[in-house]
Formats: C-alpha cells, structure tokens, sequence
C-alpha cells in the first residue's frame, strides 16, 4: 500500500502529542467497521463505559488507555 498523501498523517501529530503516553497505536477492522485506538501497550483494561455515540473507552484503574469507535467508515463519511 503506498502512502499517497502524507499531510493527512502529519495532521496527527498535535493528537499523538497531546495524548496521555505521547503515543498513539491504530488499529482499523474493514469488516467490523471498527478502529481501535490505544495510548499504551501493552494495555489490559480493568473498566470500560459506552458513551452515547458508539465509542467504548477503556481504562486501566482510572488512566484512560484507549477507545474504540464503533462504525467508523461511517462516520468518516459522515463527515467528509
């Protein structure tokens, strides 16, 4: 897969920098529509809460460690 447009990603630099571990892990699955996003790996959640979108964010005792967004294609559409 080539990498066509680098600015899109370089626009994530002010998200990674802000978030909790100054490190951000992607995961995107095509057929779950689902992107998964983690501050910290190894990361084992103790706790978890469903917000009112469809977005599940995950702790560990009370440090956020990650979310995941639940139909994800969707939104990005949504927004275009």
């Amino acid at each position: 897969m080539a990498i066509t447009d680098i600015q899109e990603y370089l626009k994530l630099i002010p998200a990674v920098n802000r978030s909790p571990q100054h490190a951000v892990w992607l995961t995107y699955d095509s057929e779950a529509d689902t992107l998964y996003v983690n501050f910290k790996k190894p990361s084992r959640a103790t706790d978890s809460e469903m917000t009112d979108d469809d977005i599940i964010v995950r702790y560990e005792g009370e440090e956020v460690i990650g979310f995941t967004v639940l139909h994800a294609a969707k939104r990005m559409k949504a927004t275009a």
